[in-house]
């Protein structure tokens, strides 16, 4: 099975792209085989094409809401992912550290020190440097 990237969602993968990077959704799609392509093309449809594209929330409050879904369900790979893309989206240091304090509360403390772990890997990689009050 060939799988083209053409035929995915035009809205779905431009949106993918803007808010992941390039890099990570080729990764993502040229890591795909026969077995894993229908999931490809399900949440290029989907999540970003039917979810990411609406316009009732900013993609930044999106992005804020994943990160917080992510603890909860305490997935770090995604939480890694969708870190970036907040950070792709205009989100700052110091709104994602408020998310990550409020998923404290809701989430359990265990929770919310592994996305604080994640994220200051995320943001260390990225070069980005947290400086209260800013």
């Amino acid at each position: 099975m060939s799988h083209r990237n053409d035929e995915l969602d035009p809205q779905g993968i431009a949106a993918r792209r803007e808010v992941l990077g390039d890099a990570y959704v080729d990764r993502s799609l040229d890591g795909a085989d026969d077995f894993s392509w229908p999931l490809q093309e399900l949440v290029t449809r989907n999540c970003w094409g039917d979810i990411w594209t609406r316009e009732g929330l900013p993609r930044q409050t999106r992005s804020l809401v994943n990160l917080g879904m992510m603890v909860a369900l305490n997935r770090p790979h995604e939480l890694k992912i969708h870190l970036k893309g907040a950070l792709n989206n205009g989100c700052t240091p110091a709104e994602i550290r408020e998310v990550l304090l409020q998923s404290a509360a809701y989430c359990g403390f265990p929770a919310a020190i592994d996305g604080f772990r994640v994220a200051r890997e995320v943001l260390a990689e990225e070069g980005i440097a947290f400086r209260d009050g800013e």
